[in-house]
């Protein structure tokens, strides 16, 4: 999401900016980063499973995750390792007053261990380019941001930015729902059509609430365990969502192709990212 790419910018993350206020020059392209670190994860588990998701594999899982994996054809599929995302019609923004900018988005989730890796890149003001590279691996959240390809204008890091991000990968886990089968995430049921899940990688735990429509479809995710800053320097937990809809079927599995992620603060909920799925393609070997 998150999805952002339910992907969040840096005001939005917990983060320790690694840097003095400053900017200083790069000369990393972010894309080619982005391209080096997925081949390397992808390397990691060179050969897909020929295992399938059985009605065994599912029997821990309460209802409504179950009723889930019926309904979008996953029963009988093969257990997903990765998946590469493409996005499209993505806008983002800073706060409610701010207007949206239009990003190009490309995601790489794995699933043995949780990672997701999210490549954007837009233009300030339609004008000066920049490229970011969000990121959950190995236990650890990053944010790289480079303006003009030349200035690495930030690199966040930390605790919060931990959490942040990891929560997110549980926020999409039925981007890729071989995520739920994996043990470092736990499942309690609420009623038949609420469920909750806990994911505990590395030092960080979080926890959040998937909501289904009685026809089997997630619809929404919400948490508490997500953190938000004003201006980069102070940082808080505040409730974020994110909302999945317009279902579609290819390959014989239904997955949502339009998410956005929502910021729930005291004054009511702002709306900071939107975005269509265009393409999904599981278990890439190069």
């Amino acid at each position: 999401m998150i999805i952002n790419c339910s992907a969040s910018c840096i005001k939005h993350s917990g983060t320790d900016y690694n840097r003095k206020q400053r900017m200083f020059f790069s000369y990393t392209s972010l894309k080619n980063l982005f391209l080096s670190e997925m081949r390397t994860e992808i390397s990691k588990y060179s050969s897909p499973t020929s295992y399938t998701i059985t009605e065994n594999d599912i029997a821990f899982l309460p209802d409504p995750v179950r009723r889930y994996f019926r309904y979008c054809g996953c029963i009988g599929k093969k257990k997903m390792i990765n998946a590469k995302i493409e996005w499209k019609d993505v806008l983002f923004r800073m706060s409610s007053k701010n207007k949206w900018i239009r990003l190009d988005c490309y995601q790489f989730n794995s699933v043995p261990e949780p990672t997701r890796i999210v490549y954007m890149k837009s233009r300030i003001m339609g004008v000066f380019p920049f490229e970011g590279r969000d990121k959950y691996h190995d236990g650890h959240g990053n944010m790289l941001i480079n303006l003009m390809k030349v200035f690495m204008v930030a690199d966040a890091k930390g605790k919060e930015m931990d959490e942040s991000a990891l929560v997110t990968v549980l926020a999409e886990t039925f981007l890729v729902p071989s995520y739920a089968l994996q043990d470092y995430i736990t499942w309690s049921a609420i009623d038949s059509n609420t469920a909750k899940a806990t994911l505990k990688f590395n030092e960080s735990e979080v926890t959040g609430v998937f909501h289904f429509n009685d026809q089997g479809e997630f619809i929404e995710f919400e948490t508490n365990d997500r953190y938000y800053s004003e201006r980069g320097t102070e940082y808080k937990k505040v409730k974020w969502s994110v909302v999945a809809s317009n279902y579609i079927e290819k390959n014989g599995i239904k997955f949502p192709t339009t998410l956005s992620a929502i910021w729930h603060e005291k004054d009511g909920g702002f709306e900071y990212f939107k975005g269509k799925i265009e393409y999904i393609e599981f278990d890439k070997t190069e």
